[in-house]
């Protein structure tokens, strides 16, 4: 039987998990403390601190890495590419270590895969990364042509989500009409069709806020904030993404604490989960009008669907539109793995990363 392990860094943790075929036999959630990050000026030195506490773990655990036979690490932002599971290579590994999409976490896990699977004689996999790109042409035009839309979002999840809404209404994943709503750090609202992800509002940038980041926010306005002297480029960018959103509305990112000083009457905390759920319900209802309201479902998944208010506020605005199913939390370790198997057991080959737009030959 297949053993993988599977590494999904996220921004202050890294979560491990071993599978010995599809069963999960140990998973550990790594918490990092902000002063021992803060030590790094860019995500990708943290490279070597995350590495060490990941063999760390699995010695402690005792999980030699001998016994391994693959590694899969979540993919990072890197060029577009199709679904599909990516064997990593040189390109890949140059195109993240120079985060020439921007920065994030999950750059660092192919880069972590790579490292273990070296040293051990073993293949490095990622599967369906932030950079999955199946949009439509017309999806992609926005108001200016210097600035087309681009599709970075919860790929993986969101893929995996909306088949598992496949089999509980019964029906293919590629014979399926459904918005998958991935509720997290980032929120990632995508139309699937037929098997494609075709629309899907890029979570760094635009759509609904959330715990830390904006959303889209007016234009013309934060141009005029950009050049008024008081900031500077990074302090906008983090503004935009780390210190927006419920940050920025309430003080802190943590949707359990801001429920609970909405409950004891906090008419900041209150409305600000208002204008939360708003946006996501409002985000799906514009998703609708891609299949012309022809939805066979709705699913909504990440930690936010683990809130019953955020859910019920949610879903009374667009359960109009079709069922809606909910699924709390990801399943993201699974799907990392699940996508290996796939290649281990010859059910798909392994598509080839080459750093150009729709990269994805089978090797």
């Amino acid at each position: 039987m297949e053993r993988v392990l599977a590494i999904n860094p996220g921004a202050t943790s890294t979560k491990i998990a071993v599978f010995t075929g599809t069963q999960n036999t140990f998973q550990k959630l790594i918490e990092h403390k902000l002063e021992d990050l803060a030590h790094y000026e860019h995500i990708i030195d943290q490279f070597g601190y995350r590495y060490s506490v990941i063999l760390s773990s699995l010695n402690e655990n005792n999980f030699p890495l001998s016994d391994l036979d693959a590694v899969v690490g979540r993919g990072g932002m890197l060029q577009p590419v199709e679904s599909g599971t990516y064997k990593v290579n040189d390109c890949m590994i140059e195109d993240l270590n120079a985060a020439s999409r921007g920065e994030h976490a999950s750059n660092l896990g192919a880069l972590l895969a790579k490292k273990i699977a070296s040293d051990n004689g073993i293949p490095a996999f990622i599967v369906d990364p932030v950079s999955v790109d199946e949009m439509d042409d017309v999806a992609r035009i926005s108001g200016l042509t210097e600035l087309p839309r681009v599709s970075l979002s919860h790929a993986l999840n969101s893929k995996a989500i909306a088949r598992k809404a496949a089999d509980q209404i019964g029906k293919k994943y590629e014979a399926l009409t459904i918005i998958v709503a991935h509720l997290g750090t980032g929120i990632s609202v995508s139309a699937h069709k037929n098997g494609r992800m075709i629309d899907v509002n890029n979570a760094q940038e635009e759509g609904p806020f959330s715990s830390d980041r904006c959303g889209t926010v007016p234009s013309y306005r934060l141009v005029k904030m950009c050049f008024s002297g008081k900031y500077s480029e990074k302090e906008i960018l983090k503004k935009l993404m780390g210190s927006g959103g419920l940050h920025s509305l309430v003080g802190m990112k943590d949707i359990r604490k801001i429920e609970e000083l909405a409950t004891t009457g906090n008419k900041n905390a209150d409305i600000a989960l208002r204008a939360l759920t708003y946006q996501i319900a409002k985000e799906i209802g514009a998703m609708a009008t891609v299949f012309f309201g022809n939805l066979d479902c709705i699913a909504i998944t990440g930690g936010m669907a683990y809130s019953e208010r955020i859910v019920k506020d949610i879903t009374s605005r667009i359960e109009f539109l079709s069922p809606v199913l909910i699924f709390p939390g990801e399943d993201e370790m699974a799907s990392l793995v699940l996508g290996v198997l796939r290649v281990l057991r010859g059910e798909e080959k392994a598509k080839v990363y080459e750093g150009a737009r729709y990269s994805g030959k089978a090797e």
